[in-house]
């Protein structure tokens, strides 16, 4: 995440609710991720979690951008 997107979140995550529960699930879904990651071996049902995770945390991404880009353009 480039600084100035990290910045923007900092100052709107007080006034959207949203993007308040998003930035909190990111965090929760790469903390469990990285759980994975440290792992050497994982069992099937591991990795098809460690996917879901994945694509949720994508998912999440893609809606934090979103946000971000909305409110840039009710700034102009």
């Amino acid at each position: 995440m480039e600084k100035r997107d990290e910045e923007l979140i900092e100052q709107l995550v007080g006034e959207n609710e949203e993007l308040a529960t998003l930035v909190k699930e990111h965090a929760g879904f790469e903390q469990q991720l990285e759980s994975f990651n440290r792992r050497h071996y994982l069992t099937t049902d591991e990795a098809l979690e460690k996917k879901r995770l994945q694509k949720l945390k994508l998912a999440g991404r893609d809606r934090i951008e979103t946000i971000l880009a909305e409110y840039r353009k009710t700034q102009e």
